[in-house]
């Protein structure tokens, strides 16, 4: 019996992940659900896997919860609340295994902390391998904490590669990416996108954030970046090819000259299936591929002239140190004024890239120091939403 901590249970991956533990009660055991402020899917969850303690990140949605729980019989569920609280149900003996999917920066202390802890850290949110690269990893290195990631391209990575995840022989790793709802659209062209066109994924049911990463195609920049660090690879042999399909998730090119790809439904419950049972293989409830139904699989080079964001990804990867932790932070910073109305679509990049040019480079030496480095690039991007109004 696994012992299971979900840090972001109410989103769409904490969702996934809930929806195959159902599937196998034999095997997994749920210790605490973690989320931002949706009491009535938490109470939800509640219900159904009997969690020992439940952590909201807002005071008055944990006191909400408490009631609810006390109402239906559940009072002896624990509702804490805080960032303080998150770390502690990561960290805490009575886990094995943390699921990280909250969404952005939120998610690094709790998962830096399960890692810290040597759990088996199932990593869904990218930003704590973008923010600290190097750092991340080798703080598992010293725990021996196992990451596993959930994410498809970088699950397909990680199933193509060596067993013993050597990179033996490898050439270039191949990060697929959709292309989003604007896929052959010019940039100028999206000026008067709205947040619901941006979040018309065709092929993958995403929150609002990672919908527009993926709209303007950050996402696949910051996976680069993610990449790079997980597998230890510089950055100029992580490569992005467009494949609309979504059929297959990423490829490893090895030396020979051989491809191995994995292909499978845009379904999450596969990589999340996959991880969770990893050596193992345990159903995941997604629908199968057939792949007699395939008509084609088309690939195409990115326009990188076309896709500031990916540009300016590809530009913080090669520069490294503290470029990926600023264009993240003003990334998250651009998306959500997005969302709220404040600019528009195509600002996003000219906030990212204004926050880039401002805070001066420097290496990523500890925890603190990427910190610092988030609040300042938020800090500008802020400010520069300010002139954009």
């Amino acid at each position: 019996m696994q012992r299971l901590v979900i840090l972001g249970s109410t989103g769409s991956v904490g969702q996934s992940t809930l929806d195959v533990v159902a599937l196998h009660p034999e095997r997994f055991a749920i210790t605490a659900l973690t989320a931002n402020t949706n009491v009535d899917i938490m109470l939800a969850q509640c219900k159904q896997f009997q969690p020992q303690t439940v952590v909201m990140s807002e005071p008055s949605a944990a006191d909400r919860l408490q009631q609810e729980l006390a109402s239906i019989g559940l009072g002896h569920i624990e509702v804490k609340s805080g960032v303080d609280a998150l770390c502690q149900v990561a960290s805490s003996d009575g886990c094995d295994a943390v699921m990280s999917a909250i969404v952005g920066a939120a998610g690094l202390m709790p998962t830096l902390k399960a890692v810290q802890a040597a759990k088996r850290v199932l990593i869904a949110n990218k930003e704590p391998l973008v923010m600290t690269g190097d750092l991340f990893m080798r703080e598992a290195g010293k725990s021996g904490a196992v990451i596993l990631p959930i994410d498809s391209e970088h699950n397909a990575i990680f199933q193509c590669l060596p067993v013993d995840q050597h990179k033996r022989g490898v050439r270039n790793v191949h990060l697929t990416a959709s292309g989003g709802p604007f896929l052959g659209r010019t940039w100028q062209d999206l000026s008067t996108v709205t947040p619901a066109q941006a979040c018309a994924h065709p092929n993958w049911s995403m929150g609002h954030k990672i919908s527009i990463d993926s709209a303007t195609m950050m996402n696949k920049g910051l996976e680069l970046i993610e990449a790079a660090a997980l597998f230890g690879l510089p950055a100029q042999q992580v490569n992005i090819v467009m494949h609309p399909q979504s059929i297959i998730h990423s490829m490893v090119e090895y030396i020979d000259g051989s491809f191995l790809a994995q292909l499978g439904s845009p379904d999450m419950k596969i990589p999340i299936a996959h991880s969770l049972s990893w050596p193992d293989r345990i159903e995941s409830g997604a629908k199968t591929l057939d792949i007699t139904e395939i008509a084609r699989l088309d690939f195409q080079k990115p326009d990188m002239e076309n896709l500031p964001c990916l540009r300016l990804a590809r530009r913080a990867a090669d520069e490294g140190g503290s470029a990926p932790a600023v264009l993240n932070a003003s990334n998250e910073i651009a998306v959500e004024a997005f969302l709220a109305g404040r600019i528009a679509f195509t600002d996003i990049p000219t906030v990212i890239e204004a926050a880039m040019n401002a805070v001066g480079h420097c290496d990523i030496s500890d925890i603190e120091n990427v910190l610092n480095i988030d609040h300042e690039a938020r800090e500008v991007a802020i400010a520069q939403l300010d002139s954009l109004s």
